[in-house]
């Protein structure tokens, strides 16, 4: 099953990168297929450190921001326990991982990881349609040079009614800054 949520990491000299992603989980979080793009900061970071934490989130704005590169400020962190790395303070749930291997044959790498530690900040806020929809739209927001441009016009079509019926200010703000996005990366 994948599970997206948000991936710290640091690179050789210690500085934070916070990065969307969604990996492959199995068991309760035995361990993770992480499959960072190339050529990015996370993919660079992990192969290098060969070690992160993974987090489950509830939020969305993090999630949105950290996908088209608007992050302008690095949210709170503490140390990991097990790892040279961060954990998020708002976050339902953490697991600090090491890569295990790096296969780099394709443009989507492929990080087989192990779960060395793991914990829990607050419970999971529940469902809500409007986060579910900001999730897709910035999943579509790093899949722009993947896409066929109507396919992504439908899609911003489809998720919109979504964030407006059911999202707080939070989720409105987060979609319309998506939304921006999109639509001045398709249009130019």
């Amino acid at each position: 099953m994948i599970i997206e949520g948000i991936v710290t990491s640091v690179d050789s000299a210690g500085r934070l990168n916070v990065a969307p992603m969604g990996p492959v989980v199995t068991g309760d979080f035995a361990s993770l297929l992480l499959r960072p793009f190339q050529p990015s900061t996370t993919f660079t970071n992990l192969s290098t450190t060969r070690c992160g934490v993974f987090h489950v989130v509830d939020t969305v704005d993090i999630m949105a921001q950290a996908a088209i590169g608007r992050l302008e400020q690095l949210p709170a962190v503490e140390r990991a326990d097990t790892i040279n790395g961060f954990r998020l303070r708002d976050c339902c749930r953490w697991f600090e991982f090491t890569v295990d291997s790096v296969d780099a044959s394709e443009a989507r790498s492929r990080m087989p990881s192990t779960i060395v530690h793991r914990g829990e900040t607050r419970p999971f806020f529940g469902f809500n349609r409007a986060r579910h929809a900001v999730l897709e739209t910035a999943i579509l927001a790093t899949r722009l040079h993947l896409l066929p441009r109507q396919h992504v016009l439908d899609m911003l079509n489809f998720l919109a009614p979504a964030v407006e019926k059911t999202g707080g200010a939070e989720e409105k703000c987060s979609f319309a800054m998506l939304q921006d996005f999109i639509l001045n990366q398709i249009e130019q």
